[in-house]
Parts: structure tokens; sequence; C-alpha cells
């Protein structure tokens, strides 16, 4: 009997939903009775499924894929199925991989992206360790668009009306959402470390154990699910936009990130002596040099870009330091077996399988080049200019002209992505926001 099916007959499961994560990290996949489960062929999905964009429409611009719009093989990794707690009826999930009928990859698939990094990891002995930390705001039920988003009812039925950074009474309003959090968690092997309350109105942040990637991606994955689901039960919404308040500040994902030696189990961060390593510093370098261009995998939406802005909790250019949450690069007081950087770049909206990918390849090539980094910043590097891209049509357009980049993720992969995100741009081009009808309509 194989694992899934022995999960299945332990846990008395009679549906089974089959899901892989799309560009911008939404489940898709298929429903379907346990009974029907096709493990051994796997089930289909049109190849086209990678170019849905989030308002749900395609791309013209269509040469990722086959012009006969064939279907691919969904495979479902084992070590990826849990129990869905919230349903009615014994649910278990599966993440699944993708490939062509001929047994190759789908390489513009975000899963195999990451796994596609990893190996080039393998490759030198290495395997990275991760660790995502994760910010979301709970707000109140939003079901019209043009108005703004405002803080949720807490248990004292008061809504936040101040800053409340580390408060534990603020986690406390909340704390029967946050049970079911936990408990659904639990349920589904995710995970967390600490929960606490950030800077913004209803603004948390969850912190998951470091790890494998491939494994923290699917966990941030299912997490995000399992927020939203958790905070309906509760009349409340959870988002990770990276940016849904005004007067706010974002949500991000901070990505810590080491290296070991695949044969010792020891960091290569340090030295025999325990001091940084220079495959510490080239990796910090790597991501100096790169990390402009890779911008729109970590800041994949046009709200993305309101998240980084001067002096708003943020990073705004490359510059690394030691314990200094005003670089866009931190390296956290630790011991020599834990010493990592801090990418703190990604927005909380981005996919954690392809953002996982991009900061672990920029530090990649880093280490394969020899790169050194530049002085570490020691005041507030938000003094300092800008040295990110400010929008998605830079951002992309930079990640083109990366031919290093376009090497290690693959040029079709980079192909379907900016034509998911230019297609979502020029959508948005045709919304009038209300700031244009209150300055301009009578000003200009």
């Amino acid at each position: 009997m194989s694992v899934i099916q022995q999960f299945f007959k332990e846990h008395g499961i009679s549906e089974v939903e089959a899901i892989i994560p799309d560009m911008a990290g939404v489940p898709r996949g298929k429903i379907m009775p346990a009974a029907k489960f096709a493990e051994d062929e796997g089930m289909r999905l049109p190849e086209s499924i990678f170019l849905q964009t989030v308002t749900g429409e395609y791309p013209d611009d269509d040469r990722a894929i086959s012009p006969s719009e064939i279907d691919v093989v969904l495979k479902a990794d084992p070590s990826t199925i849990r129990v869905v707690p919230w349903t009615a009826e014994p649910t278990a999930q599966v993440i699944h991989d993708s490939f062509y009928s001929d047994g190759r990859p789908v390489t513009m698939a975000p899963r195999y992206l990451l796994q596609h990094v990893l190996e080039l990891y393998a490759q030198h002995g290495w395997e990275p360790v991760v660790a995502p930390e994760l910010e979301f705001f709970l707000v109140e039920p939003n079901i019209d668009a043009d108005y703004p988003l405002k803080p949720p009812m807490g248990r004292s039925g008061r809504p936040e009306i101040g800053r409340q950074a580390y408060s534990i009474a603020a986690v406390n309003e909340f704390d029967p959402l946050f049970d079911d959090v936990y408990a659904f968690c639990e349920a589904q092997d995710i995970a967390i470390d600490t929960l606490i309350h950030e800077d913004g109105a209803a603004q948390m942040e969850i912190n998951l154990l470091h790890g494998n990637a491939l494994s923290l991606a699917d966990q941030v994955f299912l997490f995000k699910r399992t927020a939203r689901e958790a905070a309906l039960r509760h009349k409340m919404y959870a988002t990770f936009m990276a940016k849904p308040m005004a007067r706010e500040p974002g949500s991000a994902m901070h990505i810590h990130q080491s290296v070991i030696d695949r044969r010792t189990g020891k960091n290569v961060f340090s030295d025999a002596e325990g001091r940084p390593s220079q495959l510490f510093f080239s990796h910090i370098a790597g991501l100096q040099k790169y990390l402009p261009a890779a911008m729109s995998l970590f800041a994949p939406n046009v709200n993305s870009y309101r998240r980084i802005t001067r002096h708003h909790s943020a990073p705004i250019n490359t510059q690394w330091g030691y314990d200094n949450r005003t670089a866009g690069l931190r390296v956290p007081v630790s011991n020599p077996a834990n010493r990592r950087v801090e990418n703190r770049i990604a927005g909380a909206d981005a996919n954690p399988y392809i953002a996982i990918a991009a900061s672990l390849t920029c530090g990649y090539l880093g280490m394969i080049e020899g790169l050194k980094p530049t002085e570490p910043v020691t005041g507030s590097a938000y003094d300092l200019p800008f040295g990110l891209p400010r929008n998605i049509e830079e951002a992309l357009r930079l990640l083109r002209d990366c031919r290093p980049l376009l090497e290690i993720l693959s040029e079709r992969f980079v192909l379907a992505y900016a034509a998911v995100k230019e297609n979502e741009y020029e959508t948005f081009l045709q919304v009038i926001s209300s700031w244009e009808r209150e300055h301009l309509l009578l000003n200009v």
C-alpha cells in the first residue's frame, strides 16, 4: 500500500484536493472522491493554467505554452499529503508536481523552479536552509472594493486605532481566531515558531521553523490558505497584500537563508574558526548584485511597490548590515552554526516558491562568481538612495535583461511570468482611482 493510500485509510479520507501553486501562488487543481484519486497515472490540467492571471484572464503573449493547448500531468508528492482540517467531510490535500506526457517537467511551474535551484546547490554539495517570516493583516469583511479596508473588531468589541507592535494584549484580542490557526497548522504539520503583533493595526507575523527550502515553501503556501479559512470562521479577512491600508506599514515575507555542507552538515557561512567565511560574503554580494533584477519575483503586483517606500519599515535598497533592520539584507546576531542572512525585500504577496528560489539564486550566483559585498552599513539605510525598481514595469525589464538569472530560472519561466505580470499591469491601468478623481477631476 502506498504512503498516500495508507494515509487515506488511517484518516478515513473520503475526498481529496489535488493542488498545484500557480504563478501567483493560488492553489489550483481538482477535488475528487478518494476512491477515484489517480495516484499512479496522475491527473491532467491544461498547460495554460500557469498563464492565468489573478483577474482570471490569460495574456495575449502565450509563447510559453504549446499552440495546441496541451494538458500537463499532475503527479502527487507523497511527502505533502495532509488533512484539510476545516472541512465537514474527512478531506486530504496533496501538492502535485507538473510534467508533460513524455515525462519532462513543466519548467515554468513555480514548484519546479525551486526544485531546480536546489539541485544546482546539490551539485556543489550544498543544501540551503531557510526560515520564512510572514506578515499579514486582519481586516473587516470588505464586500465593496471601492471602500478602504478597516481593522476588525476584537473580543473587546473595539477595533485597533493605534500601533500595537509586540503587544500581547493586542494578539489576545483575536485569541479565538488564533486558537483555530494553531489547531489547523498542527493538523497540517505547519511548524509555527512564534506569533507576534507587528507595527500595523491588526497586523500579525508568524515565523516558521527553519528547514528544507521546498518544505518551507509548501508550508507558506498552505499557511496562507489556512489563515484565510480561519479568519472567515470569525467573520474577518486575512490578507497578504503587500500594502493593504494607506497609512499602515506593508506586509513582508522575510527569508532567512543559510547553506550547509551536505557531507558534514556544517554551515558553510562559517569557517573552521567560527568566523564569517568567504562563501558567506559572496552569498551576500550575490544578493546585492542580482536582487534588483529579480525584484519582480519578490514584488509581483502593482500594489507591491506601495510597500517599498522610505521610512515605512521596508527596505529601499540592497545595503547589508549586522542586526540592521533598515537594510535590505540583515545579518542577525547568531552563533557560527546559525550564521545566516535575512532577505527583507520580498512582500507577503509573493509566491513563496518563486521568492525563495529567486533569493537562493541570487546568493548562489554570488558564491559561484566569488563576488565581494560592499562594506556593511552602520547607520540607517533608509537615508541612502533607492536601489530597487519602483514599479513592476521597470522590474520586469531588468529581469529580462539579466542573463545570469535567465540561465538559471530559464527563459521559458521568465517568458511565462512576464506575460502574466504584464497582462495584470495592463488590466490595472484601465482602472481610474479615487485619488485621480479627487485631485484631477476639477483641478487640471
